[in-house]
């Protein structure tokens, strides 16, 4: 298929993006005209992913287009927002109406599961990079944030961790890929009903995207607190256990980021409260430590200190 004009990419977008009733204007305009809910707050984020570095070059269109809007939609449960609207600037190396049609499949995918509207964005001559802006909404005072662990909070965190990684470590290796590996690290599940769920209950709030234990260094930083955290219970499919040692297992797990699971802490109070959110979210989670006075997080395997040669993903490291 030769490749196509600017707008004519813009207007097969326009054509397959659904329609809210709260969008004045969406995607033809300099700028889209929404209505947010009276009282609520807008929760913003904006995640960008290039080839190369947030997937590998052969990774399917369609699954690029749902993970691009899947780490967004993350952020926003990881705060308790509902998603509503998002905008996005796609670069492509040359307008190919092929990989947009694909690339589009996945994104409307899994928008049309969170009822989420495309509504504005750009796209631009480029190496393969997609950046999106999503909104969110949430009732003033019942956003989850990362300041709110105190010493005692039980820490938890959902789905189970390592299987995005364990995925890239099998393609950077040569090796065959495990089918249930491959599908978490090309179409993770952002944890939404989790994150509605969570609101009044988890005292803090993360998605886990460059590692665990960099992301949970992130809520203790924030709250002015550590962690002990028990790298055995960290929970673990069975495709990542067939496919790895122990030892290289509890790496992937604890520092091998891209899961998009929430790392959150809970009153050991709120633990009936907590129970009834995830039957109602339809997600499990596992308590994989304690929240402490001292700063830092500390991993520890059979009560001993455990250490992994990094702790997560530093783009400019």
């Amino acid at each position: 298929m030769p490749p196509v004009h600017e707008f004519d990419l813009i207007a097969r977008i326009r054509q397959r993006a659904a329609a809210r009733g709260d969008v004045v204007l969406g995607i033809g305009d300099d700028c889209a005209l929404l209505l947010p809910p009276p009282g609520m707050q807008l929760a913003v984020t904006m995640d960008a992913l290039n080839v190369g570095v947030h997937f590998p070059p052969d990774t399917a269109p369609a699954d690029i287009g749902w993970k691009a809007l899947a780490v967004n939609l993350s952020d926003l449960a990881a705060m308790g927002a509902q998603p509503a609207w998002g905008t996005l600037s796609l670069s492509l190396p040359q307008g190919d109406p092929g990989f947009v049609d694909a690339f589009f499949d996945g994104f409307f995918a899994l928008a049309a599961q969170h009822g989420f509207a495309l509504v504005g964005g750009d796209t631009t001559r480029g190496p393969l990079s997609i950046a999106i802006t999503a909104h969110g909404l949430v009732e003033p005072g019942r956003a989850l944030r990362r300041d709110g662990a105190r010493e005692g909070d039980d820490i938890w965190v959902s789905g189970t961790l390592g299987d995005a990684a364990g995925a890239l470590r099998q393609w950077q290796a040569g090796a065959a890929i495990s089918p249930v590996l491959q599908a978490r690290l090309d179409r993770p599940t952002p944890r939404v009903a989790l994150g509605l769920a969570l609101r009044g209950i988890a005292s803090s709030c993360i998605d886990v995207s460059d590692g665990l234990l960099a992301d949970l260094a992130h809520i203790c930083r924030a709250s002015g607190v550590g962690a002990e955290v028990d790298v055995d219970a960290l929970p673990a499919s069975d495709a990542l256990r067939a496919a790895f040692d122990p030892d290289t297992r509890r790496v992937l797990q604890a520092a091998g980021g891209d899961d998009y699971e929430l790392c959150f802490t809970v009153p050991a109070s709120a633990a009936e409260a907590l129970g009834n959110a995830l039957v109602d979210a339809g997600t499990g989670a596992t308590r994989i430590g304690t929240i402490t006075a001292a700063t830092g997080v500390r991993p520890v395997l059979a009560g001993a200190a455990w250490s992994a040669p990094a702790t997560g993903w530093q783009h400019f490291a």
